[in-house]
């Protein structure tokens, strides 16, 4: 029987397919959602791969926000106590690069969608703009499920590549790279739930 090999060439996307705008959105015009910088994932058995230089680009992605005028909202996931998510104790606190200012809302959350039991859609409908800038941890699971949420209740989401991160996982018949996982991710998120930017300079 003929076998036939996999294309090589990049797919359309499903946002191509139905119209979508592809322009990144403008921080001065947006919401910019920092979910789940926790130091849960900078140590002990979270860490995630690469999380030093995302948490850099974040920091740059705040300053940037904040200089722009833009509101920033903080996520930060609750697991409850003696977790790695404990947000009673150091280890579910904000990363202290990018740990909010007065005035920034922190929204707490239970599951992988910031959306989910929390009022992070309130502070979206009163900033009065659709768009959303969104970076965080992981790339593959709350970035990935909040930026959906995002999309599926009407706002325009832009997600900032190399401001996330994640870790390697295993899966049926082999192991999946943090590397590989987070340019998955990113990959499923510009197919259809948003736009995807390599870095903060590319926010017009």
């Amino acid at each position: 029987m003929p076998t036939t090999t996999p294309s090589t060439t990049t797919s359309t996307t499903l946002r191509e397919l139905s119209g979508f705008d592809p322009t990144p959105a403008s921080l001065a015009g947006s919401t910019l959602i920092l979910v789940d910088y926790q130091n849960t994932y900078t140590l002990g058995v979270m860490e995630l791969a690469g999380w030093e230089p995302a948490l850099d680009a974040a920091a740059d992605l705040l300053a940037r926000a904040r200089a722009a005028g833009a509101k920033v909202v903080h996520v930060i996931n609750d697991g409850g106590e003696g977790t790695p998510y404990d947000i009673r104790t150091e280890i579910g606190q904000i990363h202290p690069r990018v740990a909010p200012v007065e005035g920034e809302p922190v929204v707490v959350k239970t599951a992988p969608d910031a959306f989910v039991g929390t009022d992070l859609g309130e502070h979206l409908d009163a900033a009065g703009t659709k768009d959303v800038v969104v970076a965080g941890f992981m790339t593959h699971m709350c970035v990935a499920f909040t930026t959906a949420g995002a999309f599926l209740r009407g706002n325009r989401p832009t997600v900032v590549a190399d401001a996330c991160a994640t870790r390697p996982l295993a899966t049926t018949g082999g192991h999946v790279s943090a590397e590989q996982l987070h340019r998955g991710a990113l990959a499923t998120i510009g197919d259809l739930y948003g736009v995807v930017v390599p870095d903060a300079s590319a926010l017009t």
